[in-house]
């Protein structure tokens, strides 16, 4: 068994930044399932949000993100954050990312993009491939870090806990992590003195259209599920209302800073239709848009939208947009002289590990931190490139919070046990069961959902589960089977918090309940637990983790 003080399982900025910001002293290990550059934080494209405009305040960040959250925000946490985004630029621009500034300015003067539902120009961007700089700008910090070490092709199967090995339930705490070498096919063991953090990114391959990297399969959400740790909001998937609609393209994100600059939704006969659903026209809220443009399609029954930048001086265009303008040629669209067709696709996870201000969940010794975790920054609709903001500050806090961690002895925690475990000889199992998935989700909730869809989609994730329980077991795991257990998990908790919420608000949206409800259980967190089996319990939130109460239908 390898030791170590934290053991970070994940490699985008969230990961990263707690890695760099740890103490000298104590040591870092960070897992990363593929390469390290392959994360979510190096697709990203807007940039960080931040009032740091002269015109600009933390007042109004502050109510741009909680008129987006639909009135779920912990406005606490919102006004902490936001009043920290300041000081996490400067800590990121330390870093050495080389974030774009104003043409006008001087050298310190950082250029302003504008977002949909933004009310001021926030957006802290390098060009249109911030994540990739972003990216890039840690994992230089953490080379040059003694106390940090890398490890690529490790993909985590399971959080190690005290009561997992079978020690007083009273103090259950993380230990660690069981984790697979796909180099050499052992799963290891390895143990963390102080702190487990999760930083694994989203989920939006559980659907089958989505904007997310391959490696983007719910792993820390799965990994927290299965060591009990409260989940909630998995409701709210954020579908982002413009990616590239072309036969050969995979998960091309049109950023929403093209809208931000003037750029138009319109039908394929070339009339807008954002004024009808929204005051802010097409840099309305993303729920707002996503849905806008599911109508439009189910209405003319078109395959796609169209975004219109072609009234925009074309040398603009190429010096703003040159990835994305790029991008475009590389499928025949010249976005200077002809509309780019787009249409929504699965974006990003506004539920999560439920955690503290600092990342801490109820577990003591486990982190989670970014997309993976609910701070309650998002409420029930994330605010555009409020992402990259509450990874980099809570990660921040969060290696200021380990710091100070006393070191546990770990004792003897036991290897990994394969049991009587097979080579595997049926992989299209794994193979037909991720695309069923996937599909079940696009189809049944997705952008708008019914009961009688929720209900089907239950009953099909119930027999997959089973299915995919009993195949884990009786074969020797690889990353395939390890990514689809987790999506399998991840899915039934988006389906079970779905048909929890009695209401539609921000991203979820319900026919059958289409109004939203601020009196009864509506203006509350949906929280999930794992009961004594696999099963799912619904616990509603009070402000602390406890008093569990069992939801009619919910087990498996």
């Amino acid at each position: 068994m390898q030791t170590v003080d934290f053991l970070v399982i994940g490699s985008g900025l969230a990961g990263l930044t707690f890695a760099a910001s740890a103490p000298d002293k104590l040591s870092v290990l960070v897992l990363t399932k593929r390469q390290r550059d392959e994360t979510a934080t190096a697709l990203a494209q807007g940039g960080v949000a931040a009032a740091i405009g002269q015109s600009d305040s933390f007042d109004e960040h502050f109510r741009d993100t909680v008129d987006a959250g639909a009135g779920l925000c912990r406005e606490e946490v919102v006004r902490s954050y936001v009043q920290s985004g300041p000081a996490a630029i400067q800590v990121l621009r330390d870093a050495g990312v080389n974030f774009t500034t104003a043409e006008s300015g001087t050298e310190s003067e950082l250029a302003l993009g504008l977002e949909g539902g933004h009310h001021r120009r926030r957006i802290v961007h390098a060009a249109d491939a911030t994540g990739a700089e972003v990216e890039r700008a840690m994992l230089a910090w953490c080379a040059r870090r003694p106390n940090v070490q890398v490890l690529e092709h490790h993909i985590a199967v399971d959080v190690i806990t005290a009561r997992g090995q079978g020690q007083d339930r009273a103090d259950d705490r993380a230990l660690g992590a069981y984790v697979l070498d796909e180099q050499t096919g052992e799963v290891k063991t390895f143990g963390s003195r102080r702190a487990v953090v999760l930083a694994t990114g989203g989920s939006g391959k559980a659907y089958l259209y989505t904007s997310n990297p391959d490696t983007a399969t719910g792993d820390g959400v799965a990994l927290a599920f299965r060591a009990r740790v409260p989940i909630a909001n998995m409701e709210f998937v954020q579908f982002h209302p413009t990616c590239l609609f072309h036969p050969q393209a995979k998960a091309v994100l049109i950023s929403e800073a093209l809208r931000g600059e003037g750029g138009e939704l319109k039908r394929l006969d070339g009339t807008p239709f954002m004024g009808s659903y929204h005051a802010q026209g097409s840099l309305a809220p993303r729920d707002i848009v996503a849905r806008a443009i599911d109508a439009e399609l189910k209405r003319s029954g078109d395959d796609c939208v169209v975004l219109d930048m072609t009234h925009l001086a074309p040398d603009f265009l190429e010096q703003h947009f040159p990835n994305i303008h790029a991008t475009c040629l590389r499928y025949g669209i010249d976005m200077r002289r002809r509309p780019i067709p787009v249409v929504p696709a699965a974006h990003y996870q506004c539920g999560g590990v439920l955690v503290d201000v600092d990342g801490r969940s109820a577990l003591p010794g486990l982190f989670a931190l970014g997309e993976c975790a609910c701070t309650g920054l998002h409420g029930a609709n994330r605010l555009a490139s409020n992402s990259l903001l509450e990874a980099a500050v809570a990660a921040q806090r969060a290696a200021t919070v380990a710091a100070d961690l006393p070191g546990v002895d770990l004792g003897r925690i036991r290897p990994w046990d394969p049991g009587q475990a097979v080579e595997q000889d049926e992989r299209v199992v794994v193979a037909q069961n991720w695309d069923e998935l996937r599909r079940f989700m696009w189809n049944y909730v997705g952008i708008v959902r019914t009961d009688r869809r929720l209900y089907r989609a239950q009953r099909r994730i119930d027999l997959l589960d089973e299915e995919i329980r009993e195949y884990y077991w009786r074969v020797q795991v690889d990353r395939d089977l390890l990514e689809l257990r987790n999506i399998a998990n991840v899915a039934r908790l988006v389906v079970a918090s779905a048909l929890c919420r009695r209401e539609s608000r921000g991203l979820h949206f319900n026919v059958d309940c289409p109004e939203r409800d601020d009196v009864g259980f509506g203006a509350v967190d949906t929280v999930l637990v794992r009961g004594a089996g696999s099963e799912v319990v619904y616990q509603p939130f009070l402000g602390r983790h406890d008093r569990p109460v069992s939801w009619p239908g919910w087990s498996s």
